[in-house]
Order: C-alpha cells, then structure tokens, then sequence
C-alpha cells in the first residue's frame, strides 16, 4: 500500500464519522465564498467609480433633503463641469419588490453620467415627457418591459397630491452601460424630477444629493472644501466627498458589512475547528497502538506526524474545495436568476484567501495530534500506557 493509500484507509475507517465531519467543511467553505462574495459586492460599487465625480449632501445624512437653489450655486465653483442632482424615490414594483428609482433632471444626469448609455432620441423623450422614465437594461429585461409601456410603481415615501402612493410612468428609453462594469449596474429607474415635484404631496424644490462632474480632477478637493464652506453656517449644511465615499458611505447605512461578515465567519469557523479538532484527536487516539506498531516496523516520529497532518489537510482539503466550488456554482445561479442584480462573485482573490484558510485550518485541527502522535514512546504505547 503506498502513503497516500495508508492516508486515505485511515481516514475513512469511521465512514460514517468522517462523512459528517467533511460535510461541516463543505459547509463552512460553502458560506465562506458566499459571504466573501457578498462583501466583494459592496466593495465593488466603489471601485469601479472614477473619481471625476464629488457627492454633495445634507451634513447629518443624505436622506435629509438639501434645496434645489444651491444648484447654480454649486455649478459657480470653480473647477466644477456640470452638477445633476438626484432624489430617493422609494420605489416598488407589483406586490413588494423594490426599486432603485430616483428623480433626476434627465439633461442633467446625461451630462453628468455619460457612462450610461442610451439614444440621443430617448434622452430627448426622455426630457419632454413629464410622466416619463428610463429602466436599467437589466431591469428592463428581467421584467420584460417594452418602450411605449405605462409602467405602475408604488412609492413607499411620498403620495401624490390626491394622497395615492400608486404611480404610473411612461417607458421612454432604456440605457444601457458603456463597459462591462457599467453594464451590470443598470439596475436603477430615473424618473422626470419635474414631474416628480409637482405632483409628490409634501416634497417641493428639494433633493437628496448633487453629483458634480469637475472639469480638473486635480482640483476635487479644493472644490470639495469650497462648497462646504459655501453653506458653512447656514440651515442646510454641506458634505462634500468623492462618490467612492459616498457610495461607502451609503452602503454603511445598512451597517458594517465587513464586520458582520467576519462576526458570522468566525463563529463559523470557530465551531469548525472544534468538530474538525476532536474528530482528528479521536482518531489519533484510537489508533495509538498501531501507531506504535508504526514505529516498531521502522516509520520515523517525523513520518508518523506527516501520515496525520496529512489525513486533517486531505480532510480540509477535499471539503474546503467541494464548498468553494459549490460556492462559485450558487453564486453564478443567483447572479443569473437576479438578472445581475445581485452579482455573487465568488472570483480568484475568494479563492485564494479560501486555500489560504485551509491551509492554516489543517494546521490548527492536525498539528496536536500530530505532535502527540509523534511524541509516542513505542513501549508506553502498546502497555495502554
């Protein structure tokens, strides 16, 4: 029988037990990529955004409305291009599914954004049509919505006038993204803000936040400290940052993700290594005798600690390779059933820190028994010593 063989026999003499045990591990690396995954996600809606753009919003929070009259304000700084501004809309599509709608001035946001793509026709349509809106390609396809359709969303924050929160808007383009990044967030709704302010019941002249397009890059945060001080002072404080932090920012609002998912991922693994852990040591104590036998016919202290480091490593191994690619598996099946809403991207550097992770876990579950198997005195051994 060669090593290998002897390792794999041994490692399956207790099918049963080593059956359950490598399903934890499958388990536990299953939720690794996914969490991982999931945190990729959030760090990616800032790194792909340039940073020729600054966020201006209230000072407390963004979800406090600032005036629309700072816009030429804004628009008067030096160095700053073109400013569009955007308001939460709280949309929800049929039953309860929600939205990313904002109301936006469509010249405005096409200036400002030209990485979303769409026909110059539509953006016009776009412009003259007070009830109109634009749909992401991807939620356009997802719920098979046509140009020309009167499309009804519900807004969970403001009613019109006549105090209904149900409301109808005209499809009058879709846009798409100019690069693959791009393309996979057009997830969103942007509706007429004009149409918007005149028919919501309580929220008139007002926005969320200004996205500012800076003619000099080199110039943001001069730019930045400027606006802020504009509005030092004043009723509607300003905070000024790069959209990266504001989109960090924003993320933030629904809490730490990083740290939650390190919270679930310790308890994990923490319960991991105690299974794993005291399947080994059981396993090295039942077979002291023929560990010693071992030693007897000539295996050195050195080979007996690699024969049981290498039944934790073929154990953590096998699971933790079986979990991640499950893992990659899922989140290519959510990616496409959410139409790339929510893009599970279990990639290379999930894969990396995953064998990483096995690496150390074999060490922390295999190394004592390894030790203890190694440090064996042949004679106290085989007395039951």
């Amino acid at each position: 029988m060669t090593k290998t063989g002897f390792v794999f026999a041994n490692l399956f003499r207790k099918k049963t037990r080593t059956i359950l045990t490598l399903l934890s591990v499958i388990m536990a690396f299953l939720l690794f990529g996914l969490l991982q995954s999931v945190n990729h996600i959030f760090d990616a809606g800032a790194d792909f955004i340039g940073a020729t753009r600054l966020a201006t919003q209230a000072r407390v929070s963004f979800t406090q409305p600032i005036p629309l009259s700072m816009l030429p304000k804004i628009e008067s700084v030096p160095g700053v291009a073109r400013v569009a501004h955007m308001q939460w809309f709280g949309g929800v599509w049929q039953e309860n599914t929600p939205l990313f709608v904002f109301a936006v001035d469509p010249m405005r946001q096409h200036e400002v954004y030209p990485e979303w793509v769409m026909p110059e026709a539509q953006w016009k349509a776009f412009a003259n049509t007070r009830t109109g809106m634009v749909a992401g390609r991807i939620l356009a396809d997802q719920y098979g919505w046509k140009i020309g359709q009167k499309i009804p969303i519900r807004s969970n924050i403001y009613p019109q006038k006549d105090g209904s929160k149900a409301w109808a808007f005209d499809l009058v383009g879709i846009y798409d993204g100019s690069d693959e990044n791009w393309q996979k967030q057009t997830n969103a709704v942007f509706i007429n803000h004009e149409y918007f302010d005149e028919a919501n019941q309580f929220s008139h002249g007002r926005t969320n936040f200004f996205m500012i397009k800076l003619a000099d890059t080199n110039q943001a945060e001069k730019v930045s400290r400027t606006i802020d001080a504009m509005f030092e002072n004043s009723p509607d404080e300003t905070k000024t940052q790069t959209e990266k932090d504001f989109n960090i920012g924003f993320i933030k609002q629904i809490g730490d993700i990083g740290m939650i998912v390190r919270w679930i991922l310790f308890a994990v693994f923490f319960t991991l290594l105690l299974v794993v852990g005291n399947t080994m040591a059981q396993s090295v104590r039942e077979r002291i005798p023929e560990l010693a036998v071992l030693k007897t016919l000539g295996f050195s202290d050195g080979t007996v600690l690699w024969f049981v480091l290498a039944e934790a490593g073929a154990l953590c191994l096998f699971g933790g390779l079986v979990g991640m690619s499950i893992a990659t598996l899922f989140g290519a099946m959510i990616e496409k059933g959410t139409g790339g809403q929510f893009a599970l991207s279990v990639n290379g550097w999930v894969w990396m820190t995953g064998l990483a992770t096995i690496v150390l876990m074999t060490l922390a579950v295999g190394l004592l028994p390894a030790l203890r198997a190694r440090r064996l005195k042949i004679v106290d051994a085989l007395a039951g010593r």
